[in-house]
């Protein structure tokens, strides 16, 4: 661990009797939010949501990797949580499997582990709910899954993230033998489509989004891309690749992702501002007056480096420069509060494209959107990256 490192991170540990990073940032998120259904600003209402559970996957994996985190309440939080969310026949609260929200699946990769912890069969039950989404969701007429129902024919960079690492899974765990690799070919064509389909071959980024029909008001109407790239998006997609070819299988397949995330990889450590190593919200104008450095995309590059690095799948970043880049999202945007507490700062709080708001993903739209601290998408990449470093 470089001498930077330790001595920012012996600074966050004095108030918190020297426990790890990963486990510091779980105990104060469990303080600022002393039931899991106050996690992004839900004030006590259950609602199955994309934000808390990703937080609450990084809160487990916690759990599990730290020796140190066993005494403290991380899985009754955790389990909690979704068995009040989830009745005793598997029926998850108010979720909707006919809106076909890429959204609604990304809480249920906790499920995997909750169900290995806790055996309780409701689990397995909320698993295949989830899992006849992804044999149901619409697709374009390349193969590519519906963002939502609600936005018919585009692909967005964010629901690679939230739908392909549990269709993987899942494909594991469940899916008979003889349907796998047909499972492996159609997860690896959504990253392929997408990544062809968004690809800027100015700035080599992929943009936000691509609307196959070409019709949305938010899109050039000669590629159907979205009008720039955008810091968080990307962000999701790396993770979405690092954590899928994680769990795929050796083979073709998951050769060819791991040439696509070098690809985009190598063009976004070539996009991070020069004095910080970090990352903007719109990367593909990093100077423009207005632009940000902003903690959510910036933890999920730092993830993606440090995990790239440790499988040895990452070949245009070297294990120094992800050490570096994780002591720079530290320098750059965690601090510790007067009560102790660890923050994550200058997170953009949501984006998106179309909609009731008619969000036209401009340069304009992406810097005005609120800006916060301790998202829930920020804070499980910070968890992540520290459990990467903590565990080199």
């Amino acid at each position: 661990m470089r001498k930077g490192i330790i001595i920012l991170l012996a600074a966050l540990t004095a108030c918190t009797a020297k426990a790890p990073l990963s486990l510091q940032v779980v105990r104060s998120e469990m303080q600022r939010c002393p039931q899991a259904s106050y996690i992004d600003g839900q004030e006590g209402k259950l609602k199955w949501n994309y934000t808390t559970g990703l937080e609450l996957k990084a809160f487990l994996d916690v759990y599990e990797i730290s020796r140190q985190a066993r005494n403290d309440n991380i899985l009754a939080y955790v389990e909690n949580w979704y068995d009040a969310i989830i009745d005793s026949t598997g029926t998850i609260y108010n979720y909707k499997r006919a809106n076909y929200s890429q959204d609604h699946i990304c809480p249920g990769r906790t499920l995997f582990q909750l169900y290995d912890v806790t055996g309780k069969e409701k689990y397995r039950m909320a698993m295949d709910t989830l899992y006849r989404q992804i044999q149901e969701q619409p697709r374009t007429p390349e193969g590519g899954f519906w963002h939502k129902k609600v936005y018919p024919n585009q692909m967005w960079l964010d629901g690679l993230y939230m739908l392909e690492p549990f269709y993987t899974e899942y494909t594991n765990r469940y899916v008979p033998d003889s349907l796998k690799a047909a499972n492996y070919a159609d997860i690896a064509h959504q990253f392929t489509l997408i990544a062809e389909k968004t690809l800027d071959y100015e700035t080599g980024l992929l943009r936000h989004a691509w609307d196959s029909s070409h019709e949305m008001f938010w899109c050039d109407k000669t590629t159907g891309q979205s009008e720039h790239a955008w810091g968080r998006a990307l962000g999701w997609y790396t993770m979405a690749l690092v954590d899928v070819i994680d769990l795929m299988p050796e083979g073709e397949q998951r050769s060819r992702l791991i040439s696509i995330l070098n690809s985009v990889m190598e063009v976004v450590c070539l996009s991070a501002d020069m004095q910080t190593g970090m990352w903007y919200q719109v990367p593909d104008s990093p100077y423009r007056a207005g632009n940000y450095l902003e903690a959510t995309c910036s933890a999920m590059f730092v993830y993606v480096m440090l995990k790239g690095t440790r499988l040895g799948i990452l070949r245009v970043v070297t294990p120094q420069e992800a050490e570096k880049a994780f002591d720079s999202l530290l320098k750059t945007f965690v601090r510790v509060d007067e009560a102790g507490l660890v923050n994550l700062d200058r997170c953009c709080e949501v984006a998106g494209l179309g909609g009731k708001q008619e969000r036209r993903g401009d340069f304009e739209y992406y810097i005005n959107e609120p800006i916060r601290s301790n998202d829930p998408k920020g804070i499980g990449p910070l968890i992540w990256a520290a459990l990467e470093m903590e565990n080199r």
